[in-house]
């Protein structure tokens, strides 16, 4: 009996249909979409957590953190951009491993069994005598027979298949892109230290009547108010020139005036531009 062959065929079959594309590129590509997300999500974190948007205006601008310490003897206020104190989140993979094997196996089995025996079946009983002179011999013959056959044949097949698939994704805080990287180094550079009731200066504190008054104010944060400064007498109205304030002091009478800007006043004095200092002083 020939052994059969069609557990083979299966196995082979099987081992064919086996969709390695999907098995190893739907690893692959689930690796990439978590990349993207894992991108998408350091943006998402910047938008929400690093930068603030003016309703009115639409524009976007880098959130500071400030708090209060001692420096020197006197209060001051730091101005911090939170994306420089705080880690971003920036996940990349760095290796994707991806083990698979395939054990399939198939075997195919044909026993034959023949066993025969005869047997005459009946018997025979025969006598014959013969004389010869004063002697006689007698003899006597017996026969029997019987017949006795068995077959047996068997035939086994069998097969098995068996998929295994490892996979080891290596994933960490990856260094953070060159533009990134660069744009906190400027916010870095941004980091200010600031009175927290603003700082409010003046080119000087007696002016003639011929010179010009020029003032700048920095708010708590930092960050240059010209629009806060006003002269508290005598009717002058500051004029802005890019981050400062000027007032021209041709028709301004002699006197002291107060320059004031938030929580901030400086006092400052004008007189006559024919008096020396020292006749303004007595």
């Amino acid at each position: 009996m020939a052994i059969s062959n069609a557990p083979s065929q299966v196995a082979t079959n099987a081992l064919q249909a086996i969709p390695f594309s999907s098995m190893i590129g739907g690893p692959l590509k689930a690796c990439i979409d978590a990349q993207a997300m894992a991108a998408k999500t350091t943006w998402d974190f910047i938008q929400e957590v690093g930068l603030t948007v003016d309703p009115q205006t639409g524009e976007k601008k880098a959130v500071n953190v400030s708090f209060s310490f001692m420096q020197g003897g006197r209060m001051v206020q730091l101005n911090v951009p939170l994306l420089t104190i705080v880690p971003i989140p920036y996940i990349a993979i760095h290796t994707i491993d991806i083990n698979f094997k395939a054990s399939i196996s198939a075997s195919s089995s044909s026993v034959t069994e023949n066993t025969e025996s005869t047997e005459m079946g009946g018997s025979l009983e025969a006598t014959a005598g013969i004389k010869v002179g004063p002697f006689h011999m007698d003899a006597k013959f017996n026969a029997n027979y019987s017949s006795k056959k068995d077959s047996k044949a068997t035939e086994e097949s069998k097969y098995s298949v068996e998929y295994t698939m490892d996979i080891a994704v290596k994933a960490g805080q990856d260094s953070m892109p060159a533009g990134l990287a660069k744009v906190l180094e400027l916010l870095g550079n941004s980091l200010d230290v600031s009175d927290p009731k603003g700082i409010l200066e003046i080119n000087a504190s007696k002016l003639k009547t011929t010179d010009r008054l020029i003032a700048t104010y920095k708010n708590k944060e930092g960050l240059y108010d010209s629009a806060a400064i006003t002269v508290v007498e005598g009717g002058m109205t500051p004029e802005k020139d890019g981050d400062s304030v000027v007032v021209n002091l041709t028709d301004v009478a002699p006197g002291v005036y107060t320059l004031k800007a938030g929580e901030q006043e400086v006092k400052f004095e004008v007189i006559n531009a024919g008096t020396t200092g020292n006749e303004a002083a007595a």
